[in-house]
């Protein structure tokens, strides 16, 4: 069993930058796609970043101001927030699994609890 723990969230005005850390722990393969959903309150959960075998894979709205990357020794994967907007404020969901498609959210093996992500303009 594989546990996500996220952190790394709080409040930032627009412009900021914040960076998030899943700590996975468990049986973590390499080989394991890890990325990053978020949720803001009354939408629709949406695909934001995922990374596997050092591909990366961004969402449009994110791409250009976030970074994902990963640690493999130590079972972590951070999103870089820069130029925050307030659009972006949302619960933000650290996903691990073999999957096909990254951003099809139900197909990840594991998820986190989430980290609150707050930009105020």
């Amino acid at each position: 069993q594989v546990q996500l723990v996220e952190s790394g969230g709080g409040a930032v005005q627009a412009g900021g930058s914040l960076r998030l850390s899943c700590a996975a722990s468990g049986r973590v393969f390499s080989s394991y796609t890890m990325g990053w959903f978020r949720q803001a309150p009354g939408k629709e959960r949406e695909f934001v970043a995922a990374i596997r075998s050092g591909t990366t894979f961004y969402a449009d709205s994110v791409r250009g101001r976030f970074t994902i990357s990963r640690d493999n020794a130590k079972n972590t994967v951070y999103l870089q927030l820069n130029s925050l907007k307030a659009e972006d404020t949302a619960v933000y969901f650290c996903v691990a699994g073999t999957v096909v498609r990254p951003v099809d959210y139900n197909s990840y093996n594991y998820r986190g609890q989430g980290t609150q992500v707050t930009v105020s303009s």
